[in-house]
Formats: structure tokens, C-alpha cells, sequence
């Protein structure tokens, strides 16, 4: 078996629920024949961070080192490792392990992120017990099916969003099978807003960017935006209605909409949560009925998502808005993020 170069693994830690972090240091789990070590070069912060970091969703096992929009440099691989070398610039998005077996029924059907043993980037556990610590750190260990090369031509810490972010947004698209012509509609111009536009745009879908915020509509039609709609205006609101084929919705819209949502839609339109909604969806079926649209959902991608994510993102020039913050002022950007003030990705850097 190959020693790992780096064996305990200094990064940055919540003891306890809350928007802080502190130095900490874990002991890696042994590197495995199909793993990879990667020294992290920088970290996107993701809105899952906070809710996890403040326990917003049960179950954080603390102290955790959160982060899952990972980019970083191969320095050490298993014997079984031959599509990645050392030196390789590789990100590491929201999971690290699925089983990836034949015999698996989500696997088979490319449904990793639902595989029975998934292991996510932080806060989940190992089949050997070993908790899983993400990327606010000097180093990560990971199986190298979730260790994705990063096409040349894209910087690393425009890359980072992409990995969680992107791939969230994307992903769906692919699957749906988006495409030119389509009315494509995206509530909510924020971290995944933001991207979704680009990547809706660059299939050659029109896209309606729906907003409370008018001052963003400069914005999302120099993002490829076709139209704005104020969503405090009724009369805009009135004149989409019914027109649009894929909704995406990366706000936390309140279940209460979601009615007035259903009616922006074609028949048969479909709606995509990306963000969670406040409250219970409580609508009457023959809502459904009467306009055949559809409420799905997405998690994030799993790996040939997260692969066609990065190659669409390099060819097409699709890059987040970022602000960057040193990874030692950590605790700085946390609170930037959750005061709602990042403008739209924050990535930490590593001063390596």
C-alpha cells in the first residue's frame, strides 16, 4: 500500500454550531489502492457549509472540517490509480465515494449521489468509520473516481464554484435535455442563479431571469439573459405566464409560492428545485391536472454530470462571479457568505 505524504492534515474546524471555525488537525484515513491525496490550493464556500457549520440541517458530527468546491494538485496516488499522476490539477466537488458496482441500481444508471454507500465530501462516514473532512484544509484524501481533471484554460479558482455550484445547476439541464428554442426560466440570480443563466444560454435556450432585485437586470442580460422580470411587478409577472417550458429555481422561495410558480408555466412544463423551499408544498392535485406541469428535484451531479460540466464550462468561457479571500481569513469570508453580501461565489486560497 502507498504512504500518503501528508499524515495529519491541518485545516479548519466547527467545534460547535455556529459561523466559526478554528485551526484543527485529523489523522487521514489509510490511502486506499483506487484514492488520491491532493494538496487544496483553494475552496469555494457553499451555502451547505453554513447550514451544516450552524446545524441547520440535523446531524453535524463536530468537529468538521467543511468545503466541497475543491481544487488541488495530485502529490500522491494508489497502485490502482492509472487515469490521474501526480501533478495533475484535479477538483473534488460534494462526494467522494459511491460504490460504482454494476450490480448497483442507481449506480448502474449513473444515480451515484444516491448510491446506499455514498460517502459526501464532509460530515459523512466511511464504511471503515473514518469521518469524511472537506476542503477548508491543506489537504484531502479521496477515491479518484471523484478527482476530476480541470480542462486547461480554466483557472483554478474560477474552477472552484464549478464543482458544486455549476455541476448543481448543470446537471439537471443535462438530464432534461434543455435545449435551443426552449423557455427557460431561472428565479433567484444569486450563486447558482447566476450560472444557470450561462449554462442555459450557452445550450441556446431563451432564458427569463425572475428577480425581486431590478438593479440585477443589467447583470442578467450580460450573463445571456433574453428577459428580466421584476417579480414585484405584477404586470411583468402577467405577461410570462404560462409561457415557459423548465423553471429553475435556486432561491429558498417559500412553499406558499409555488402555486404562482406552477402558473408561469407551458402545459407540460417543469419545475426544477435546486434550493429547498421554506414550509410544506401544500398544492391541490388538480392543479396538476389541469396543466401537466411537474415539480421535480435534483442533488448535485455525479460523475459523468460533473465531468461534461467542466468540459461545457471551458469550452463556452462559463465562469462564476467570485470574490477571493485568503484561507486564513476564513472566518471573515463565513460571515461575508452568510450575511448575504458575496457577490456571488467566495472562494479561499492557500498560500502554498
Amino acid at each position: 500500500m502507498v504512504e500518503g505524504k501528508i499524515n495529519e492534515i491541518r485545516g479548519w474546524a466547527a467545534k460547535e454550531p455556529g459561523v466559526k471555525v478554528e485551526p484543527w488537525s485529523y489523522t487521514p484515513r489509510p490511502l486506499g489502492d483506487n484514492d488520491v491525496e491532493i494538496k487544496i490550493e483553494c475552496c469555494g464556500i457553499c451555502g451547505s457549509d453554513l447550514h451544516t457549520l450552524k446545524q441547520e440541517w440535523s446531524g453535524t458530527k463536530y468537529p468538521v472540517i467543511v468545503g466541497h468546491e475543491i481544487i488541488g494538485k495530485v502529490i500522491t496516488k494508489g497502485d490502482k490509480v492509472t487515469h490521474l499522476a501526480e501533478g495533475d490539477l484535479v477538483g473534488v466537488g460534494a462526494q467522494v465515494y459511491a460504490c460504482l458496482e454494476s450490480s448497483c441500481r442507481v449506480c448502474s444508471r449513473n444515480l451515484d449521489p444516491h448510491c446506499p454507500k455514498k460517502v459526501f465530501t464532509y460530515n459523512t462516514m466511511y464504511a471503515d468509520g473514518h469521518q469524511a473532512h472537506g476542503g477548508y484544509a491543506e489537504a484531502v484524501r479521496v477515491d479518484s473516481n471523484y478527482a476530476f481533471k480541470i480542462p486547461a484554460g480554466l483557472d483554478p479558482v474560477y474552477a472552484a464554484p464549478l464543482m458544486c455550484a455549476g455541476a448543481t445547476v448543470f446537471a439537471p439541464m443535462l438530464q432534461k435535455g434543455v435545449k435551443k428554442g426552449d423557455r427557460v426560466g431561472v428565479i433567484g440570480i444569486g450563486g447558482l442563479g447566476h450560472l444557470a443563466i450561462q449554462y442555459a444560454s450557452a445550450l441556446g435556450a431563451e432564458v427569463v431571469a425572475f428577480s425581486h432585485s431590478p438593479n440585477k437586470r443589467e447583470q442578467c442580460f450580460e450573463l445571456g439573459a433574453t428577459e428580466f422580470v421584476d417579480t414585484s411587478d405584477e404586470e411583468q409577472v402577467n405577461a410570462i405566464r404560462g409561457t415557459l417550458q423548465y423553471l429553475f429555481v435556486t432561491s429558498n422561495s417559500h412553499a406558499s409560492q409555488y402555486g404562482n410558480l406552477i402558473s408561469w408555466m407551458d402545459f407540460e412544463g417543469q419545475i426544477v428545485l435546486l434550493a429547498l423551499p421554506q414550509g410544506e408544498l401544500n398544492l391541490p392535485p388538480g392543479l396538476f391536472v389541469r396543466t401537466k406541469v411537474s415539480i421535480t428535484g435534483s442533488l448535485i451531479a455525479g460523475i459523468d454530470d460533473l465531468k461534461q460540466t467542466l468540459e461545457f464550462s471551458a469550452k463556452h468561457k462559463i465562469l462564476p462571479t467570485i470574490e477571493k479571500f485568503p484561507m486564513e481569513d476564513v472566518n471573515s469570508a463565513l460571515e461575508h457568505v452568510n450575511n448575504g453580501k458575496a457577490r456571488y461565489r467566495v472562494v479561499l486560497t492557500n498560500n502554498n
